[in-house]
Parts: C-alpha cells; structure tokens; sequence
C-alpha cells in the first residue's frame, strides 16, 4: 500500500454529520459559500449565477435610474483628461518614399519607325487607349473603356486610359401615377347597371377597405356590362376572395378578372378556382404573386379547372411544380385551338 493510500485510509470512518453538527452558523455560511456552483462563462445567466456576491453592505434603497445616469455624467464631466504620454506635433519625421526609375535593358527596348515614333509621341490620351484596346492590351483600361473602343468606329474614351471610371448615367423613371378610379362613384355604376362601364380598374389602391371592394363584388353579381375586373396589389385576403366566387358563380357577362399580388391563401384559391368551373363567359384569369405559395393541392386544382372549362385561353400564375404546368400548357393549348375553329366556322 502506498503513502498516499495510507494517507486516505485515516479519513474513511470520519463521521461527516458529527463534523456538521459541531461547525458553528457563521461556519455554516462560509461552507455554503465556497459550494455555490457558478459558470462565470454562461453568458444566458444573470450576473448574480455567474459570479458570487461579495458584497456585504446593505442596500441604501431603490434604484434611481435618472439620479444614476445624472451622477455619472457629471463625474465624466468633473474628470480630468489624461495627458497623452507623447503629445501630437504635427512634425513629420523620415523622407517621402519616391520610386526609383527602372531602366529598360538593351535586349526589351523596341525601334519603331520614325514614322511611328512620330505619331506615338504626339498622340493623345484617348488615342493611346483606343490603340491600347486594338492590340488586345485590355488589363490597361477598364470594362467599358474596352467595349466601348472595340464596338465603336470612333473615339469614345476622351479621358484617357488613368481616368477614373465614371458610372453610366440613367434617365430617372418617374413613378407610376396613383389610379385615378373614383371608388365611390364606381360602385355607384356597378350598381346602376351603367352601360358604359366595361372596365373596373383598382390596381395599386392601398386605401381601399375589404368591405367596399367585396360591396363592389356583391354589385357585380347583377351587372352586365363590365367586361375586365382588376384588383392587382389591393391587399385583398380571402374574405375578398369568396366575394369573388359567389360573384363568378353569378355573373354572366365578365371576360376577364386580375386578382395578383394579393394575400390570398390557399382557401380563396379553391373557392374562386370552384367558381370558375361555374361560369361561362371568363376568358382571362390572373392570380400569380401572392404572398404565400398556395401549395400543390392549388397547382393541381389549377390545371383541372383550365382542363375543365374550355372558355379560358389566357390564365396567369407561375407554377412551381412540373406535372401541372404541364397540364396547365396542354389545356390552354388546347383552349385557344377550340377557340380559333370557332372563329372559322
């Protein structure tokens, strides 16, 4: 048996409840101090779970957050700045770096002709970088000065190859003006019936309500003259979108009908698309760039419903699965040749 064994055998019938019994509070306090366990390095914890407190003043009282903030802006105010150890002259010190001038060996010179010489030596910046792009010397100049002297027949970098490459100049595009669409007004010949309202135009109305647009829907269901409903970027969700349905499953008259750039959900897809199945007269169906892809369930009630209803030859919305993009492109094929034979007959 080792030294060190021997030293552990002493302490194997220690009676560690006799030795607690006997230690006093204030020991007690102290033992329970050191076996706090902490983890200094999580950084998730509070401060009070990473390091032990070893502060034994009491609190002086609540927290005053503005007291605080006021004392120590003015104790950063009081402070005296540190004077540095090497006060800044402005002295410079140590010459400027020049580049010595490399001289070209015998063997790398190049003789021109007399004739050439000439015309080098009296050539300007722009014709040095128009020959330069010519022989092919394209690390010398950038991308546009490059381009721009091969495809042109004339001069066109008249700053020379060290000129600082400047951007393309674009015209500015104005934005597009607001719609001009009385809503109110609008509604008002919908409901009338007015036979020179052919076309309902609300694209890019941010201002517009649900309700007044599914007040517009309901209208529709009677009205037979409006040919083109166009609700693209209204922010409609799917309460707007069953308005729709239950105004297809009812018009007579309506050709074509916008509904993209919306907040549809797979829900208004199916009940519109059901609608559709119902009506006769719409040509033109628009519905791509929501805010949530619809999912395949949609795509593939999609490609049904243009299999099932041979008046639409246009419809619009990007498919992101390749079995019913397929069909979808078979059917409106197959739409727009039924449609051309009766025409011909």
């Amino acid at each position: 048996m080792s030294s060190y064994q021997k030293e552990l055998e002493k302490y194997r019938d220690i009676d560690e409840d006799e030795i607690l019994r006997s230690l006093s509070p204030e020991e007690l306090e102290q033992l329970d101090y050191e076996l706090q366990e902490m983890d200094p390095e999580n950084m998730l914890l509070p401060a009070g779970l990473r390091q032990r407190d070893q502060t034994k003043k009491s609190p002086t009282g609540p927290l005053d957050r503005e007291a605080l903030m006021q004392h120590l802006e003015r104790q950063a105010l009081e402070t005296k700045e540190r004077d540095d150890l090497v006060p800044f002259t402005g002295e410079k010190k140590g010459k400027p770096f020049i580049q010595p001038k490399r001289e070209i060996p015998v063997e790398e010179q190049i003789t021109l002709e007399p004739e050439l010489e000439e015309a080098l030596a009296k050539a300007t910046d722009a014709e040095m970088c128009d020959i330069a792009a010519i022989l092919g010397m394209y690390t010398l100049m950038s991308n546009k000065q490059y381009y721009d002297a091969i495809c042109s027949g004339e001069i066109c970098n008249t700053e020379g190859i060290t000129s600082v490459v400047q951007p393309d100049k674009y015209k500015p595009v104005p934005d597009e003006p607001p719609n001009p669409t009385d809503v109110e007004e609008t509604l008002k010949r919908v409901q009338n019936n007015d036979q020179e309202l052919e076309e309902v135009n609300l694209n890019n109305m941010q201002d517009i309500t649900a309700s007044t647009i599914i007040e517009l829907c309901q209208a529709m269901k009677g009205n037979t003259h409006v040919r083109s409903f166009s609700l693209v970027a209204t922010r409609s969700g799917d309460p707007v979108a069953n308005a729709i349905a239950e105004m297809l499953r009812e018009n007579k008259s309506l050709q074509s009908l916008n509904i993209e750039s919306n907040f549809i959900s797979s829900t208004g897809f199916m009940a519109v698309l059901k609608a559709v199945r119902e009506n006769a007269t719409l040509t033109e169906l628009r519905m791509d760039n929501q805010r949530h892809w619809p999912g395949d369930a949609v795509e593939m009630e999609m490609a049904a419903m243009l299999e099932h209803c041979p008046a639409i030859v246009r419809f619009g919305y990007h498919f992101t699965q390749q079995g019913p993009r397929a069909r979808a492109a078979r059917a409106v094929t197959r739409n727009n040749e039924l449609r051309r034979q009766q025409k011909k007959t």
